[in-house]
């Protein structure tokens, strides 16, 4: 590997001092093939990791810097939406270093090409193939991943035939750290509330999906995203007009995660806190006369946002998939 004295990947991380940068030390100082080369934060340069990520006293003394090495494999951009396209205009990354970016700058078609950068988009269920031969990701956005790993088994059948409507529920670290009136505890705690109705921008990443496994999907997704009272996961039921009796469609979606390390497919009822501080997605499949039901349930920050980056880096490295996200759920 480029600037390493041993076989690990050598890993830089840009915006370490948000939620997404915090869980991506999380994972990568107990990743296996791993060596952290430096922590970028302008707000925070000088500053002990555990200084800011409270959680990681004593297992890092590492600094944030507000220099950038290039002697590394693989940067991680966890930066705001808008962001990342600004730092790569101002910034020259050398092309053997392989980029992973967690804002949404890169996820559309139209957008993935950047002066000399392509991204490949970053959903391993969809395009693991194409994420192992790739120069540099685009990271899903957390209800996309949520919402496509409900979807795809279908579209990759060409049954996604009818309308799709979908509720969906996510903690409040899906808004960032910085603080916000809907952010607040005292507003966020024993309160709901519905944004982005039928709007939200990971619509676009999903139909893009949709429409690369079922070429004629033209349906509409009715999606009215919530806001819990809770800190981490989200949860969306899904549901369409199928055919398919639910043994069939079991079957489908089981055939199609086969092989897909992190997400499972059950009849069974399913909660947050099976996943919740996890890589996995638990899928749960029910018929209901003419409707298919799916709920789909994953961590926000780690399948829906770094643990996602890690296994696309674990991917894109030759690693075992699963390295550095064999994580223990809540559970209670």
């Amino acid at each position: 590997m480029t600037g390493s004295t041993s076989n690990k990947v050598r890993a830089g991380i840009i915006g370490g001092a948000g939620y997404t940068g915090g869980e991506m030390l999380r994972i990568l100082i107990n990743h296996p093939d791993v060596e952290i080369a430096f922590v970028n934060s302008n707000s925070n340069t000088g500053n002990y990791v555990h200084e800011v990520h409270t959680d990681l006293f004593g297992d890092t003394n590492l600094r944030f810097t507000g220099e950038l090495s290039f002697a590394i494999d693989v940067l991680f951009l966890c930066v705001g939406h808008g962001d990342a396209k600004k730092f790569l205009e101002s910034t020259v990354i050398p092309d053997h270093i392989k980029i992973i970016d967690l804002s949404q700058d890169f996820r559309l078609t139209q957008s993935s090409k950047f002066k000399n950068k392509s991204f490949v988009y970053g959903l391993p269920e969809l395009n693991r193939e194409a994420i192992k031969t790739a120069d540099n990701i685009a990271n899903p956005g957390c209800f996309a991943t949520c919402l496509q790993l409900g979807l795809l088994p279908l579209a990759s059948k060409g049954l996604l035939n009818s309308e799709v409507h979908v509720a969906a529920t996510t903690g409040s670290t899906g808004a960032g750290q910085s603080l916000a009136p809907t952010s607040h505890f005292t507003w966020r705690n024993d309160n709901l509330s519905v944004y982005k109705a039928f709007n939200h921008q990971h619509l676009n990443e999903i139909g893009q999906s949709l429409k690369q496994l079922q070429g004629d999907f033209n349906k509409a997704i009715n999606f009215i995203p919530y806001r819990g009272d809770f800190t981490r996961g989200i949860i969306a039921s899904i549901y369409t007009d199928s055919d398919l009796s639910e043994e069939k469609a079991l079957e489908l979606y089981k055939s199609y995660y086969e092989g897909h390390p992190f997400t499972h497919v059950t009849n069974k009822n399913i909660d947050l806190k099976q996943i919740v501080n996890t890589n996995k997605c638990f899928i749960q499949v029910s018929k209901h006369e003419g409707k298919l039901l799916i709920i789909s349930i994953l961590d926000n920050l780690l399948k829906g946002a770094s643990g996602q980056a890690v296994q696309n880096m674990n991917l894109l490295f030759g690693l075992d998939e699963r390295a550095g996200l064999r994580l223990k759920a809540t559970a209670f």
